[in-house]
């Protein structure tokens, strides 16, 4: 990782909390990953060379340099997908900022969309940080447009256990997932999709 995106990404930090600790109003919140979890998707995203990576609510772009840092070094590209028009304008600068932008392709709509459009196993590695109580709506989807062997990383898996909870259960119950939760940062709640898979999670 360069020094100047090290730079960044720890301003982004600061500017992260010192917000979301001044502003109660969520659509203007940053609410990004801990950088645990940056170093946690990094390892993940090197490790099963998942050159085709998509985000799901990218805010200011935080979590989406952390995948690009490690999608840049196995040959990849990141698409995050983000409904604000501020946070995308956000993310935009601090990606033109980073220099990694050549590897960031933004969208600018609704992540169900978006998902029921793309391609069959078009992802080797999802992530997704948005609105949880869409989640279970976009569950066929998710598991269309992931390629067998892939890897789907949902966060805030124990911060808000109640939340995630019907996702989880329906993720759970299907026998081509394996799953875990991970403790790092909020909660990362992981399952790789295998056709063959022979138990349920």
């Amino acid at each position: 990782m360069t020094e100047m995106l090290q730079v960044l990404l720890r301003e982004l930090e600061e500017f992260g909390a010192n917000n979301d600790a001044a502003i109660t109003e969520r659509p203007r919140r940053m609410l990004n990953i801990t950088r645990d979890t940056g170093e946690f998707l990094s390892v993940l995203v090197r490790a099963t060379n998942a050159r085709r990576v998509l985000e799901i609510g990218t805010s200011n772009g935080y979590s989406t340099l952390w995948l690009t840092q490690a999608a840049l070094a196995v040959g990849g590209h990141v698409t995050t997908v983000e409904l604000s028009e501020l946070k995308l304008q956000m993310a935009a600068k601090n990606f033109e900022q980073s220099g990694l932008s050549q590897a960031i392709t933004q969208v600018h709509g609704e992540a169900g969309k978006y998902l029921q459009a793309a391609s069959d196993s078009s992802y080797d590695l999802i992530f997704l940080d948005s609105e949880r109580s869409e989640y279970p709506a976009w569950l066929s989807n998710l598991k269309r447009i992931l390629r067998e062997g892939g890897l789907l990383v949902v966060d805030n898996a124990n911060s808000h256990a109640g939340e995630m909870a019907p996702f989880v259960e329906l993720v759970s119950a299907d026998g081509h997932f394996t799953c875990c939760t991970v403790p790092v940062g909020n909660g990362e709640f992981l399952a790789t999709l295998g056709t063959n898979c022979p138990l349920s999670c």
